[in-house]
């Protein structure tokens, strides 16, 4: 199977589809990497954003209705601490990822700190030096790469209120660990108003992201059968990958193949649905999000498809999902039809939502699972100043090509143009969410 010349082996294509979707969760992540370096941003500095999230940020489902602060690190050079702020004036959810996006631990109230704050130190694989002081929460990181995903939540919308999460977020501290108790200050990189597109790019481009992976990262050994089939591709740990014109086209060809199958398996996701008798689910296999959670202990489980689907359409993954954050998402309205933006549609949120913090809604472009760039704002949140509640508390938002009448402040925005999905954020969770004595209606045409 030639990587240099024209002779291409009938197998190439459906290896480079089985090699897509393998390593999409790392992909993914490298993506970032790639958009926070277009930025000027490097390993071991912090990509933040100093307002809410708009159509600038391409990456996949981020939240609007937050401010994000990102340490992307590298333990060549030996572990990195991350430290986190008590939770007095703000809080942080998050949590600390490998280059898989497996989650070492999640932080803050939600976390190991429980909210008292704390040093989190992160240590490369094989590491056998000092890590860290009495009271540290020592991180072991199989792989030389990660970041964490630290959302500095906001209290309202208000420029007085993002400003103080802002501040609070800025508490963070990060830098390499030195045993003499030594710190260098904190390198923080702001993207706001500037473009970070981290899509998944569904062409030969792909196969170059994957093979920066392939160089800066040990294979895991539930991966090791991958190295052949990656090395009839032309990516192989220590040398060039240098693929012929021809092989270039099977890498087109299987990467539009693997879109449409897993675009096919999220479908999947939505049946059975979080709520009986809703189109609300959460769209992420059992499997693997206990996967994500355990480095995929189960010798006798690795789901690599539901797991390349996962992550063609969102980034991140908690240690414990349910604790600080909740996720429910739609691709069809009560009716069962798709959603389309040309379309109006209304979804009334009950009264006492299940929350400790903050819900949120936020419509996506169906087919980059991206936040639109030509419509003004894509969420409306329970911490937005100017939301408007019924008399019974309960709170109706609007999602649509046009606003209704005086109701504008309710209103999610579409492209007419184009389909869309909706994911349902809950932040501080409580458990009328689990027990299902909430229950979110559908989002209905209107």
């Amino acid at each position: 199977m030639s990587t240099t010349s024209g002779d291409i082996h009938p197998l190439a294509e459906q290896r480079a589809v089985e090699a897509f979707i393998w390593g999409l969760p790392a992909v993914n992540f490298e993506r970032m990497v790639e958009a926070f370096g277009r930025l000027g941003g490097a390993f071991n500095q912090v990509l933040y954003w100093s307002r809410p999230l708009d159509g600038h940020n391409q990456s996949l489902t981020p939240n609007p209705d937050t401010v994000y602060f990102m340490p992307f690190f590298d333990l060549t050079d030996g572990p990195v601490v991350i430290e986190v702020p008590a939770a007095n004036r703000g809080s942080i959810t998050g949590s600390i990822m490998n280059s898989w996006q497996c989650a070492l631990e999640d932080v803050g109230p939600a976390g190991a700190d429980a909210g008292a704050g704390g040093r989190y130190v992160v240590v490369p694989p094989a590491y056998d030096g000092s890590a860290g002081a009495g009271g540290d929460i020592v991180l072991h990181c199989d792989t030389i790469r990660g970041y964490a995903l630290l959302r500095s939540n906001i209290v309202s919308g208000s420029e007085a209120d993002v400003a103080t999460s802002v501040a609070y977020g800025k508490g963070i501290k990060f830098h390499r660990l030195d045993e003499k108790g030594e710190t260098s200050d904190t390198e923080f990189v702001d993207a706001a108003g500037q473009v970070f597109d981290s899509q998944i790019p569904y062409n030969r481009e792909y196969f170059e992201s994957l093979n920066r992976i392939v160089q800066a990262e040990p294979w895991l050994p539930r991966d090791r059968a991958t190295i052949q089939t990656l090395e009839t591709l032309g990516i192989v740990r220590g040398r060039p990958f240098t693929p012929a014109e021809a092989l270039q086209r099977v890498f087109d060809k299987a990467a539009q193949t693997a879109r449409a199958y897993l675009d096919k398996r999220y479908e999947i996701f939505f049946d059975p649905p979080f709520l009986p008798g809703t189109h609300w689910a959460v769209p992420a296999p059992k499997e693997v999000i206990e996967g994500q959670q355990s480095g995929y202990a189960d010798k006798d489980r690795y789901p690599t498809d539901d797991r390349g689907a996962l992550f063609s359409f969102i980034f991140f993954s908690a240690k414990r999902l349910g604790g600080g954050q909740f996720y429910l998402m739609a691709i069809e309205d009560a009716n069962g039809a798709a959603f389309d933006g040309a379309n109006c549609y209304r979804l009334t949120v009950p009264r006492d939502p299940p929350v400790t913090l903050y819900w949120s809604l936020t419509v996506y472009n169906r087919e980059t699972h991206t936040l639109f760039t030509n419509t003004p704002r894509c969420s409306r949140a329970s911490n937005a100043e100017d939301l408007q509640h019924n008399s019974d508390r309960s709170t109706d938002i609007f999602i649509g090509p046009a606003a209704p009448d005086g109701l504008e402040s309710n209103w999610v925005p579409t492209d007419p143009a184009a389909k869309f999905e909706v994911l349902f954020r809950l932040y501080g969770p409580t458990e009328a969410l689990f027990n299902k004595t909430w229950r979110l209606p559908d989002i209905a045409p209107s």
